[in-house]
């Protein structure tokens, strides 16, 4: 493939990503986590506000606390990131979700690097461009294939407009630490090395669970390194002490807050050393057989795009998976299976390790493995053309490949495309609903600036949506989800004496943390107290999403 004509294919299908992932894009709803790890904070620095750090964990800049985590294990990089956007933008939701798609956009673009370098280096000697540390592979066959199975998935336009929720920060920096890294090890210049130690310790500080894909790549290129030492037709790139220990200290430097963090607060230590055996929400991590059955599934779902039901409708590219498996397994069949065996095994292992948690087995996780499992389908189909000799065979080969991934590409732009006119009826289903914009302006607009979140999932949406001017005080406890932990009643009492509050809950259905609602109504009741619902805010279609309550004396 000419390099202008596939760099044609990449703008091509970058706007056709554009264009899918940008349309209504203040639909879905604002998600908890969407608030939570990036715009309250981001808000907060931007309008002077006190920061409302997780955890209270700072770093003091002047007048400035600049958060170090947004949970245990997931940095604040998204804070950061999103402040320029606000910044020029405003505040809102459009405003903060373009951060999320442009980094989808990224993604994209490094994951054609990534899967070039990886055909380039299986298939060609070190070259001189690469001694010369420009990483000037050309674009593959491969890498266009890649770019056109991910580009229009459903799974990927709709978790990266929403990119916050699912932290798809991941996908750039892993990709670009494959990039890098194979780009060293191809006889690249040291600074190759360094960028892609510094771009694997981003991808840990955005979320510790990158560990899955850089851990088992760094300990690959590592034994490569070893491997090509003892070989002369292959040479190796060389290795100082003074480059190693560079290296070592740019994987280190973006894990600096977390380890402040964790000086402060002990959290991530605490949180992952505790869940080892059994998860928060009740996994047990030595269920392997179970787990694996579960991670088999969404491996599955996040190729059709059918787990995304709270759009509004449930739609899948259903051959997604089959042509996946028809891809690999054709090739490791072939003469070419060298280019597929290696991702192969990175996602191999990542899968293996993805099998336990300390939360729960959510498909989100799988953002991160998404690009890897395209980029092995990718690289399996480019194999299929490898090793053919004879130009008809070869032409027919790649007719067949191109026929393969066109018919994937429509596919998922059909599927997406039937998900955005499910949207655009439903405007979001559960905690992705809509109804979360009308529940803050009408906390806004009724002064009501300090209502009691008896349920998860409220305060920072309504924080961010109302620009600060409404802060949920959240006294559920997170320490048990099946109910009220020792000081629940003992936090509401001193609420419970001013009849002026009102109380955030969900309706019923839709609970996260269960029996506030029922200990809250007992103890109201205990003091003569009648709850009384001033409004509740529903979906679209009707269905009760959010209740607000205030107490009377009968």
């Amino acid at each position: 493939m000419g390099q202008g004509k596939g760099r044609l294919w990449l703008a091509a299908l970058g706007l056709l990503y554009l264009g899918l992932a940008s349309f209504q894009l203040g639909l879905p709803g604002l998600h908890y986590d969407e608030a939570r790890e990036a715009g309250v904070n981001a808000m907060e620095l931007l309008t002077g506000a006190p920061v409302t750090a997780f955890r209270g964990a700072v770093v003091a800049v002047g007048n400035l606390h600049l958060p170090l985590m947004v949970q245990d294990y997931i940095g604040a990089l998204n804070v950061y990131l999103a402040l320029p956007f606000l910044a020029l933008t405003g505040i809102g939701v459009p405003n903060l979700r373009a951060l999320p798609v442009l980094t989808g956009l990224a993604t994209l673009f490094l994951l054609e690097r990534a899967v070039s370098s990886w055909v380039a280096i299986h298939a060609t000697a070190p070259s001189p461009d690469n001694r010369s540390g420009t990483s000037a592979w050309p674009v593959s066959q491969a890498g266009i294939l890649a770019v056109a199975l991910l580009a229009a998935s459903p799974t990927f336009v709709f978790w990266s407009r929403q990119g916050i929720f699912v932290t798809n920060l991941t996908q750039p920096f892993t990709l670009l630490c494959i990039w890098q890294g194979l780009t060293w090890l191809q006889g690249g210049r040291a600074r190759s090395l360094l960028l892609a130690a510094l771009a694997g310790g981003c991808a840990l500080y955005a979320k510790l669970l990158a560990i899955w894909v850089v851990g088992p790549f760094l300990l690959w290129v590592g034994l490569a390194w070893l491997w090509r030492q003892q070989r002369t037709e292959i040479p190796a790139p060389p290795l100082s002490l003074p480059l190693a220990v560079g290296a070592v200290l740019a994987f280190l430097l973006p894990l600096v807050p977390l380890f402040l963090f964790n000086l402060q607060t002990g959290g991530t230590w605490e949180g992952v050393a505790g869940r080892l055996v059994q998860s928060y929400y009740g996994v047990d991590n030595r269920a392997i057989g179970q787990n694996l059955m579960v991670r088999w599934g969404q491996l599955q779902q996040i190729l059709r795009g059918d787990q995304l039901w709270y759009l509004g409708g449930v739609y899948g590219n259903r051959v997604a998976p089959w042509l996946a498996a028809v891809a690999v397994v054709g090739a490791l069949l072939r003469p070419g299976r060298r280019l597929v065996v290696g991702p192969l095994i990175l996602l191999t292992a990542a899968f293996a390790m993805s099998l336990v948690t300390i939360s729960d087995l959510f498909v989100t996780h799988y953002a991160l493995l998404q690009p890897l499992v395209v980029a092995t389908v990718a690289c399996a189909l480019h194999g299929w053309t490898f090793s053919v000799a004879w130009p008809r065979r070869q032409t027919l080969a790649r007719g067949i490949v191109v026929a393969l991934a066109a018919l994937w590409l429509l596919v998922d732009v059909a599927v997406t495309l039937q998900y955005h006119q499910a949207l655009a009826r439903s405007g979001g289903l559960a905690d992705h609903s809509d109804a979360s914009y009308h529940l803050a302006y009408y906390l806004q607009y009724n002064g009501l600036g300090a209502p009691i979140a008896l349920d998860w999932g409220m305060d920072a949406t309504v924080r961010f949506l109302s620009q600060g001017t409404v802060r949920p005080i959240e006294i559920f406890g997170y320490e048990r989800l099946d109910g009220p932990d020792a000081g629940f009643v003992q936090r509401l009492e001193a609420f419970l004496q001013n009849r002026d509050n009102v109380y955030l809950l969900h309706a019923p259905g839709q609970t996260v943390f269960q029996g506030r609602r029922e200990a809250w109504m007992a103890e109201a009741a205990a003091r003569g107290l009648q709850p009384v619902l001033l409004a509740d805010f529903r979906q679209r279609d009707g269905t009760p999403v959010y209740e607000l309550w205030r107490v009377v004396a009968p």
